[in-house]
Protein backbone atom coordinates (compact mmCIF):
# COMPACT_ATOMS: atom_id res chain seq x y z
CA UNK A 1 0.00 0.00 0.00
CA UNK A 2 1.12 3.13 -0.99
CA UNK A 3 1.01 6.22 1.32
CA UNK A 4 0.91 9.74 0.01
CA UNK A 5 4.70 11.51 1.31
CA UNK A 6 5.15 14.33 3.43
CA UNK A 7 6.49 17.37 2.02
CA UNK A 8 8.54 20.09 3.56
CA UNK A 9 9.75 23.36 1.72
CA UNK A 10 13.27 22.49 1.47
CA UNK A 11 11.67 18.66 -0.41
CA UNK A 12 9.07 20.55 -2.43
CA UNK A 13 11.18 21.13 -5.64
CA UNK A 14 12.76 17.85 -5.86
CA UNK A 15 9.49 15.44 -5.22
CA UNK A 16 7.04 17.90 -7.16
CA UNK A 17 8.43 20.21 -9.24
CA UNK A 18 11.32 17.69 -11.06
CA UNK A 19 9.77 14.76 -11.13
CA UNK A 20 8.35 12.97 -14.28
CA UNK A 21 4.92 11.70 -12.78
CA UNK A 22 2.04 13.95 -12.30
CA UNK A 23 2.19 14.62 -8.86
CA UNK A 24 -1.30 15.50 -6.86
CA UNK A 25 -0.45 17.48 -3.67
CA UNK A 26 -2.89 17.70 -0.97
CA UNK A 27 -2.01 21.37 0.97
CA UNK A 28 -3.81 21.12 3.95
CA UNK A 29 -3.33 21.48 8.21
CA UNK A 30 -4.18 19.14 11.08
CA UNK A 31 -6.56 21.70 12.60
CA UNK A 32 -8.61 21.84 9.20
CA UNK A 33 -12.04 20.09 9.27
CA UNK A 34 -12.25 19.52 5.71
CA UNK A 35 -8.75 18.62 5.63
CA UNK A 36 -9.84 15.57 7.74
CA UNK A 37 -12.80 14.68 5.75
CA UNK A 38 -10.41 14.53 2.28
CA UNK A 39 -7.30 13.22 3.83
CA UNK A 40 -8.48 9.46 3.57
CA UNK A 41 -9.78 10.24 0.12
CA UNK A 42 -6.11 11.48 -0.48
CA UNK A 43 -4.68 7.79 0.79
CA UNK A 44 -6.96 5.95 -1.40
CA UNK A 45 -5.65 7.90 -4.64
CA UNK A 46 -2.72 7.55 -3.27
CA UNK A 47 -2.97 3.66 -3.33
CA UNK A 48 -4.97 3.21 -6.44
CA UNK A 49 -2.41 5.04 -8.36
CA UNK A 50 1.05 4.12 -7.73
CA UNK A 51 3.10 3.87 -10.37
CA UNK A 52 1.01 6.60 -12.43
CA UNK A 53 0.78 9.24 -10.35
CA UNK A 54 2.33 10.59 -6.94
CA UNK A 55 0.73 12.08 -4.37
CA UNK A 56 1.86 14.20 -1.62
CA UNK A 57 1.02 16.10 1.51
CA UNK A 58 1.70 19.88 2.82
CA UNK A 59 1.11 21.03 6.09
CA UNK A 60 1.08 24.89 5.41
CA UNK A 61 1.55 25.58 8.88
CA UNK A 62 4.89 23.97 8.85
CA UNK A 63 5.47 24.57 5.42
CA UNK A 64 4.17 27.67 3.70
CA UNK A 65 6.64 28.92 1.28
CA UNK A 66 5.11 26.38 -1.80
CA UNK A 67 1.32 27.45 -0.45
CA UNK A 68 2.09 30.90 -0.86
CA UNK A 69 4.19 31.15 -4.21
CA UNK A 70 0.73 29.10 -5.38
CA UNK A 71 -1.51 31.15 -4.55
CA UNK A 72 -3.22 28.61 -2.09
CA UNK A 73 -6.00 30.90 -0.28
CA UNK A 74 -8.20 28.20 1.53
CA UNK A 75 -7.44 24.64 2.81
CA UNK A 76 -8.26 21.75 1.14
CA UNK A 77 -6.67 22.60 -2.23
CA UNK A 78 -5.44 19.94 -4.43
CA UNK A 79 -3.18 21.05 -7.12
CA UNK A 80 -2.13 17.98 -10.47
CA UNK A 81 1.41 18.91 -10.90
CA UNK A 82 2.20 17.51 -14.40
CA UNK A 83 5.99 18.53 -15.87
CA UNK A 84 6.13 21.15 -13.17
CA UNK A 85 3.56 23.00 -13.84
CA UNK A 86 0.00 23.30 -11.96
CA UNK A 87 -2.24 22.02 -13.99
CA UNK A 88 -5.60 21.07 -12.33
CA UNK A 89 -6.79 23.02 -8.88
CA UNK A 90 -9.33 21.16 -6.77
CA UNK A 91 -10.37 23.33 -3.76
CA UNK A 92 -12.87 22.23 -0.88
CA UNK A 93 -13.74 18.85 0.23
CA UNK A 94 -14.94 17.18 -3.12
CA UNK A 95 -16.17 13.88 -3.74
CA UNK A 96 -13.43 11.26 -5.11
CA UNK A 97 -14.42 10.76 -8.40
CA UNK A 98 -14.20 14.64 -9.03
CA UNK A 99 -10.55 14.15 -8.15
CA UNK A 100 -9.69 10.64 -10.01
CA UNK A 101 -11.86 12.67 -12.89
CA UNK A 102 -9.21 15.80 -12.89
CA UNK A 103 -6.86 13.41 -12.70
CA UNK A 104 -7.47 11.28 -16.24
CA UNK A 105 -7.20 13.80 -17.56
CA UNK A 106 -3.70 14.06 -17.31
CA UNK A 107 -2.60 10.51 -17.33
Amino acid sequence: MSAPLHLSDATFQSEVLDNDLPVLVDFWAPWCGPCKMIGPIVEEIADEYEGKIKVCKVNVDDSSQHATEFGIRSIPTLLLFKGGQAVESIIGSVPKNYITDKIGKHL
